[in-house]
């Protein structure tokens, strides 16, 4: 039985994580503040951290953590780019993680900010409640016939294709490693920049895809293209959007992720003021749509996350069963 600190809890992790618990049988402590150099002495007396994607794993919180005792970080996401991973091999530390939960919640997700911001039905929704049933300003397009490029073939990048040519849409993408199997044409990424009429990001976050769309590859793609990004929020460089999103050039934005978003999601900030000005700007365009995050959040996904999360541990601490490291 391992003792595990699992900081950013809230109360469906608390849920969940009990319930899947029950084969386990470990030590589970939850701990609402997220994890930085600060909390994370608040971990002393555990041997595992549990932490979620907004906590602060660097080098100064490895550092703590070692130092009290804790030998193992299991991660209940599948990105990995807040932790250093220089750092926990230094400290002797494993780092775990799930690597698939659910790819239909996140690309389900996607296709339900395509045909919100397309069909308007943020602006409907509030016109409606108001006792406006003007339909001016609310025009879309037929999906059926159009051009989205999907960057990055993984499992949800191929479910989201899967529903996209449900569209009747032409479906390009483009991974410097593609599978022999996908359904849609793979194409360079500035080819797929140049033709489609939407975008939908679905890779992880590597130095080679910090910032993938800024002024560069914007100034490629079709006046009044649609972005999407359910990934990682570094992949778009959001005050450059902001620039393509006055001038036309992208028109719309769907995002559920935001580069400096750690400050932000997952926390009820509605009694403050927000101190981020260029996540203020970008809510004052009607033709951006932003969540906070939420695109995993399925009964089915969480659920999958905290088995495979505590698995990972009972692997771990018994050396049987399928542990998922992270790849070095």
């Amino acid at each position: 039985m391992a003792r595990i600190a699992v900081f950013s809890a809230k109360p469906y992790d608390r849920t969940f994580l009990a319930e899947a618990n029950a084969p386990h049988g470990h030590d589970l402590t939850f701990l609402e503040a997220r994890l930085d150099p600060h909390t994370a002495l608040l971990a002393e007396g555990h041997d595992v951290v549990c932490p979620f994607v907004n906590d602060d794993v660097s080098a100064e919180t490895i550092d703590v953590l070692g130092r009290i005792g804790v030998r193992h970080l299991a991660l209940r996401s599948a990105g990995f780019n807040h932790v250093d991973l220089d750092a926990a091999d230094a400290a002797r530390m494993e780092v775990s993680r799930v690597p698939a939960y659910s790819p239909h919640a996140v690309a389900e997700h996607a296709v339900a900010l395509i045909l919100a911001l397309n069909r308007k039905v943020h602006r409907a929704w509030n016109r409606v409640r108001e006792g406006n049933f003007a339909i001016d300003g609310l025009m879309g397009f037929d999906l059926v016939g159009r051009t989205v490029g999907v960057v990055g073939s993984g499992q949800i990048g191929r479910a989201f294709a899967e529903i996209m040519q449900g569209f009747s849409c032409e479906v390009l993408a483009y991974d410097p490693y593609p599978p022999a199997h996908f359904p849609g044409t793979f194409v360079g990424l500035d080819e797929l920049f140049k033709r489609s009429d939407i975008i939908s990001l679905h890779c992880p976050l590597t130095p080679e895809t910090h910032h993938i769309v800024g002024p560069g590859s914007l100034a490629q793609m079709k006046d009044g293209v649609m972005l999407i990004n359910t990934s990682r929020g570094a992949l778009v460089n959001a005050p450059a959007v902001i620039e393509a999103l006055k001038s036309g050039k992208v028109g719309a934005l769907g995002l559920d992720v935001y580069e400096e978003e750690g400050d932000l999601f997952f926390e009820d900030l509605s009694a403050t003021v927000i101190q981020d000005d260029t996540f203020s700007r970008l809510l004052t365009f009607p033709n951006v749509l932003i969540t906070g995050h939420q695109a995993f959040f399925t009964r089915e996904a969480v659920g999958n996350i905290c088995a495979t999360t505590l698995a990972n541990v009972s692997a771990w601490e018994s050396g049987e069963g399928e542990l998922h490291q992270v790849p070095r």
